[in-house]
């Protein structure tokens, strides 16, 4: 190209008819400046938008990490409110009694009426806001867990299917079309979808397998989708050399394919852990009790398991900010609970990570 065609298209400016170089090129040079301005301006947006977002999360978890630590933490050995983290949710009870305020918990007044026979104290009660929250803790870590190994289970094999098996005819356009329809789908419509297939229809009522499907079918898409790019990031090289040295199609895959993109794999897995552990209308819909008595594992039988309702964090979370009238005793619950649900959603996710690293240190292309 000439230095006349250059000149006659500049940065998609494009010289008018019966207009000289010399002329085109003064005016380009003279909207330079504006350009310049124009792209330093929408950079200095852009990116006070970006510090706006950062302040904005660092000061949400700044203070449920103060309030919420007040909660776990004491200043007393061992330094951890065990109580908090080992006894169920209780009624707390709040009366005077001889110029005292007392504040006992379900089990602590009940208790402190047997050493006081006789006293009937007008007390006020609230519910949620004394014991703890270990059946919470137990409940999400199982529906995460639950929901999680059916969505890896089904979301590789489909990922599988679709990378390395099937030809991009129509059908299989319009399910890949499908699968990124359901990745934008609301969580209230799954948990009504839910509701009305695995607690209706099939009658497993509220439990923790209506949970797990819930949830598992609402981050299936996000896996299927990591994990196919994961698999097509693998050079078809390993998968010609495997081929030619006599491996069938499943043990290219097996051997040569997966390894590699199980580090991607992982990375999808840590936002559908994290999206499952946060979501709270599936699993109001589906899974979850606003109280329990019983742990998951005081069953009868060893169905009965799988066919029950359990308490959880998020939900949990919900009743007691929502549900029931607020004061300084619900503030200390609700804030414990997002801090401790915070940082099980952190370990979870770190613990992920870390498996991802690992896998990647191991491989080499």
């Amino acid at each position: 190209m000439n230095d006349e065609a250059r000149m006659t298209n500049v940065e998609g400016m494009t010289k008018p008819e019966g207009a000289s170089s010399s002329s085109f090129v003064i005016r380009y040079w003279s909207l330079r400046p504006r350009r310049r301005a124009l792209e330093a301006i929408t950079f200095w947006v852009f990116r006070l938008a970006t510090y706006l977002i950062l302040i904005a999360a660092a000061f949400i978890f700044l203070d449920i990490g103060i309030k919420g630590g007040r909660t776990v933490f004491t200043s007393k050995a061992p330094f951890i409110n065990l109580s908090f983290l080992s006894e169920p949710p209780q009624t707390l009870y709040v009366f005077d009694f001889e110029g005292k305020k007392m504040a006992l918990s379900d089990r602590e007044f009940r208790q402190w009426k047997t050493e006081h026979p006789g006293i009937e104290p007008e007390a006020s009660s609230i519910a949620y806001s004394a014991g703890g929250i270990w059946p919470c803790i137990v409940g999400t870590a199982l529906l995460v867990i639950g929901s999680m190994v059916l969505a890896l289970g089904i979301g590789i094999s489909s990922a599988i299917y679709l990378s390395e098996y099937s030809r991009n005819g129509p059908l299989i356009r319009l399910v890949r079309v499908a699968i990124l329809n359901l990745a934008g789908v609301p969580s209230i419509v799954f948990g009504l979808f839910g509701f009305g297939l695995f607690v209706i229809f099939f009658g497993w009522n509220v439990s923790l397998i209506a949970g797990w499907f819930t949830l598992g079918l609402m981050v299936l898409p996000a896996i299927i989708i990591g994990s196919e790019e994961s698999l097509r990031a693998v050079p078809q090289a390993l998968r010609e050399g495997s081929l030619a040295l006599g491996a069938s199609k499943w043990q290219t895959i097996r051997k040569n394919v997966l390894p590699y993109a199980i580090p991607g794999i992982l990375t999808s897995s840590i936002l559908g852990i994290a999206r499952v552990a946060g979501e709270t209308a599936p699993i109001m819909f589906t899974a979850a009790y606003a109280m329990k008595d019983e742990m998951p594992w005081q069953v009868a039988k060893l169905t009965d398991f799988f066919f029950q309702g359990v308490m959880a964090l998020p939900y949990h979370i919900y009743v007691v900010s929502s549900k029931i009238p607020q004061n300084e005793y619900t503030e200390r619950v609700q804030y414990g609970a997002a801090f401790v649900f915070l940082f099980l959603v952190m370990l979870i996710a770190l613990t992920s990570m870390l498996l991802r690293q690992r896998s990647r240190s191991r491989l080499s292309w």
